[in-house]
């Protein structure tokens, strides 16, 4: 993605498509009018819960990452649960988050509070130029049903519906109230995941991203706030990994397994939840990224140019046209030079490392002991350090080169 298309589609501008996001919540000052009825408190409590549980158990581990299996019919009365919140379609829905967890905090990522803003990553995104788009060569498990389809062409269909429902049970309280009130609701529950489950919480796992679990995000939102358990292992049925990790959408999905309407329930490994599996590559290279930017590159080409200006005896180089394996060269040639130096005044070690002014490159060692001061324990911080001081190596011959500034560009 072009820095171009990546500040088109994260321009703050208003489409059609979020006009009834807008329309929605201007409507529950109809309350105003209408007067608050207990039927339609009620009404609102219910609808928030059973439309959570269809985000949840419907929208996110069902048709997003297949956590469990359903029949067909099963299938569609959760994607008609689901489109009641007015969250577009369930093909729609499942291929944004499939995207957002292939590239969870880059620049690709559709909602990320990382790069972007807290209120962008809220809603702000619903009103980017991007938002309507729906790449559904990620979701054909799900476009070969022509029902999905069809509710994919018809989104609000089953919100309408819904809204009628309620305006026929409570009048016109029953519609401000009890509908528009709960959407509006489980809307800003869903999107807290978004934004503060990848702000605020504890990260007991090393995702390659800021997903964070938060005790009180998992309970407005039937446990989908143990949000780095999920990006842990995004294909489990069960977020909560612990057994006081509140996870009332587990819960009930396991109750309808007892009932023989859902089956083949996924649950994490236990390698996983233990934090003794090794790490996939995307994960180790993403981290490996983060500990890498955590040292200050600039000092250290500074100080390369420094001290190979001023040793003698070593090849000379043009810096503009210095490729990788003639860098990691020089850079092996000064440091056993250092070494030369080192052993021949090893009782005045430091000065002997002060007059040559090498450059304070990190060994993978040194990057391991704040890989392991940064993340939590995992078998892969070898891994982590070892790609991270490769990352750094290559970052500062590009710094040196100026091949950096060329790729940005």
């Amino acid at each position: 993605m072009s820095e171009q298309q990546h500040a088109d589609d994260h321009g703050d501008i208003v489409y059609p498509s979020a006009i009834p996001f807008v329309l929605a919540h201007l409507a529950c000052f109809g309350a105003l009018w209408s007067g608050v009825s207990a039927t339609s408190l009620w009404l609102a409590f219910g609808l928030y819960w059973l439309r959570m549980f269809a985000v949840t158990g419907g929208y996110h581990r069902y048709f997003s990452h297949r956590t469990y299996k359903t029949s067909r019919a099963g299938q569609f009365v959760l994607a008609l649960l689901a489109q009641s919140t007015a969250q577009k379609s369930v093909i729609w829905w499942a291929s944004k988050h499939r995207h957002h967890h292939r590239f969870s905090d880059t620049e690709h990522d559709v909602h990320s509070p990382v790069l972007t803003s807290f209120f962008y990553s809220h809603v702000g995104w619903i009103f980017s130029n991007g938002h309507d788009r729906c790449d559904t060569s990620t979701v054909t498990d799900l476009t070969r049903f022509p029902e999905l389809a069809f509710l994919h062409r018809f989104e609000l269909l089953p919100a309408a519906a819904l809204a009628l429902i309620c305006f026929a049970i409570d009048g016109w309280s029953g519609l401000f109230v009890g509908f528009f009130w709960s959407t509006v609701a489980v809307y800003h529950g869903t999107f807290c995941i978004n934004s503060l489950a990848h702000v605020h919480g504890d990260k007991d796992y090393v995702t390659g991203d800021e997903s964070r679990n938060n005790w009180w995000l998992a309970i407005i939102t039937m446990g989908e706030g143990w949000h780095n358990n999920h990006h842990a292992y995004q294909y489990s049925v069960r977020q909560g990994f612990r057994w006081w990790q509140w996870d009332p959408t587990y819960y009930l999905i396991l109750g309808l397994s007892k009932l023989r309407l859902v089956w083949d329930l996924k649950a994490p490994p236990q390698a996983v939840i233990e934090r003794s599996q090794a790490l996939p590559p995307r994960v180790i290279e993403r981290s490996a990224e983060r500990l890498a930017a955590s040292v200050p590159v600039e000092r250290i080409v500074q100080a390369f140019r420094d001290a190979y200006a001023s040793a003698p005896g070593l090849p000379e180089l043009h810096l503009p046209t210095l490729t990788l394996p003639q860098f990691r060269e020089a850079l092996a040639a000064m440091q056993a030079r250092a070494g030369e130096r080192l052993h021949a005044v090893q009782a005045q070690a430091q000065d002997a490392i002060a007059q040559w002014h090498m450059p304070a490159l990190p060994s993978r060692e040194e990057l391991t002991e704040k890989a392991a001061a940064m993340f939590v324990k995992t078998p892969s911080l070898d891994a982590i350090a070892a790609r991270a001081h490769d990352l750094l190596i290559e970052t500062v011959h590009a710094r040196l080169t100026g091949t950096a500034a060329i790729a940005k560009a």
